[in-house]
């Protein structure tokens, strides 16, 4: 199985008529991806490539059934287009890939979205996720995947794709990897990605990858102790990074001891996590714990 995304996904890309709609939108759809329509106010009524334009998302679901949006809208009206997928009936998934969004526009989303719609979100400024072999919403590379037992959720865009390429690699396959984002109010963290990952048969085994900033790993370690049966290998990227210096995301903001690199580790090796220090050797840590799987059984 997979979580989120799968054979049964049809997606809908706001903004596909852009440069970076277009180009990820039909990257998607060559993976096998069921690219049903593209949402451009304005230019609904035209085709791109075959598929059909719609001026918003609830027109693309009447249409085509749509059931799962992408966003690359401009930072400054990707709130508004992450709103219009939640509200329209038929949209279960919204996957915002944007960069750059202001935090504040992030939190009114985060909280329509928590009080009316229910609508999960991915991101936003996240690579998006993909189910190898049955379906890629976002923007990471198909080509490094292979369908498999291990789950990867992630922060860090870049770094999702090393665990991924470690473990294909090694020739361990992954049921899904998801993208969460670095921003400071993502719209699905760890615990509602593990949870997932939990209840899906086909994982067997979870890589988590966090970074400085927050406290969304230690309360992924609060989760993990307390309710996932399945063994973790993890990753904090950030011990080297120089204090007082503005990082890469806007949620690795550190105050105090809180949200260090040092905390995160200890919180996930206190959670029963092995916690790598060096991505290279995610792969290998993932062989060495689903060795120990097979042999308990």
């Amino acid at each position: 199985m997979a979580i989120f995304v799968d054979e049964s996904t049809r997606l809908v890309v706001q903004g596909l008529t852009g440069s970076q709609g277009r180009f990820h939108g039909f990257r998607n759809r060559a993976y096998g991806t069921n690219l049903v329509a593209g949402v451009t106010p304005g230019k609904g009524g035209t085709d791109l490539g075959g598929v059909p334009i719609f001026d918003t998302v609830s027109e693309a679901v009447e249409a085509t059934g749509a059931n799962t949006a992408m966003t690359f809208v401009p930072p400054a009206f990707a709130a508004d287009g992450i709103l219009e997928a939640a509200a329209a009936e038929g949209i279960r998934l919204i996957v915002a890939i944007t960069e750059g969004i202001p935090a504040q526009d992030e939190a009114r989303v985060y909280n329509y979205i928590q009080q009316t719609s229910r609508t999960p979100l991915i991101g936003p400024n996240c690579p998006g996720l993909i189910s190898p072999g049955k379906c890629n919403v976002g923007i990471t590379p198909g080509e490094i995947t292979m369908a498999g037992p291990v789950g990867v959720v992630s922060r860090s865009g870049t770094l999702t794709y090393q665990a991924i390429h470690e473990l294909t690699m090694r020739g361990l396959g992954q049921s899904t990897s998801v993208g969460i984002g670095g921003d400071p109010v993502p719209g699905t963290t760890f615990v509602d990605v593990l949870e997932r990952f939990e209840a899906d048969p086909e994982t067997k085994a979870v890589v988590l990858i966090g970074e400085i900033g927050g406290s969304a790993e230690e309360e992924a370690a609060d989760f993990i102790r307390e309710n996932l049966s399945k063994p973790v290998i993890g990753y904090v990227a950030g011990f080297t990074a120089p204090p007082g210096k503005k990082m890469g995301h806007a949620g690795a903001i550190i105050s105090g001891s809180s949200g260090t690199a040092a905390a995160k580790k200890e919180a996930l090796e206190n959670a029963g996590v092995t916690v790598v220090d060096d991505p290279t050797l995610i792969g290998e840590a993932v062989a060495d714990r689903m060795r120990h799987l097979t042999s308990d059984v």
